[in-house]
């Protein structure tokens, strides 16, 4: 009868065993195993919760009610009032911005917009050309005010709107609680 001890052949380790081998023979492979190990707990550990703050969590600003605004109602929200509260005007559509107030706020570097009518100031890529008084803005060239379009539209899809910025003597919008109530609606479904 033959012999039954069988000799390893070189093709009959065990596949984890070749593993193993591969991986703990080769530095590199030392390193991106660390490197897996840490990034499977992060995520691990992300998605339970643990790593959330324990401190006590801020309420959520109440909403803005719609209103039309005139330039000197507008300055009130530059950020520096009751709840840290920004509002920018672009195009004649007034935005509240807090959500981004690490930008628009007191110390944020776009923080000449706040509380201001900022239409010309993106038009000419210019924080310091914001206007203290109503700009009809008649004099910006029509790629200037496609620009300004473009910025409306990233507003209006970043930020809540308001109302309007009246002009000199305009008369404002009565808004109701409805029409209030069916914006927020809309808002909500998109």
């Amino acid at each position: 009868m033959a012999d039954e001890s069988k000799e390893p052949v070189p093709g009959d380790e065990s596949f984890v065993g070749s593993l193993l081998v591969e991986i703990f023979t080769s530095p590199v492979n030392i390193a991106l195993l660390g490197i897996c190990v840490v990034l499977l707990y992060k995520i691990l550990r992300s998605s339970d919760g643990s790593d959330k703050a324990s401190g006590p969590v801020e309420p959520p600003i109440p909403k803005m009610k719609r209103q039309d605004m005139t330039l000197e109602q507008l300055k009130q929200y530059d950020g520096t009032g009751e709840y840290g509260r920004v509002c920018v005007a672009v195009n004649s559509k007034i935005f509240d911005a807090t959500r981004g107030r690490k930008f628009y706020g007191p110390d944020g570097p776009y923080s000449a917009f706040a509380g201001h009518d900022a239409t010309r100031a993106l038009a000419t890529f210019s924080v310091n050309d914001v206007k203290d008084e109503y700009d009809d803005l008649s004099d910006l060239s029509s790629m200037q005010m496609d620009s300004v379009r473009e910025w409306e539209m990233q507003f209006t899809e970043k930020y809540d709107y308001i109302g309007k910025l009246l002009k000199p003597g305009e008369v404002p919008t009565e808004y109701s609680d409805d029409e209030e109530g069916s914006n927020n609606k809309t808002k909500k479904d998109d």
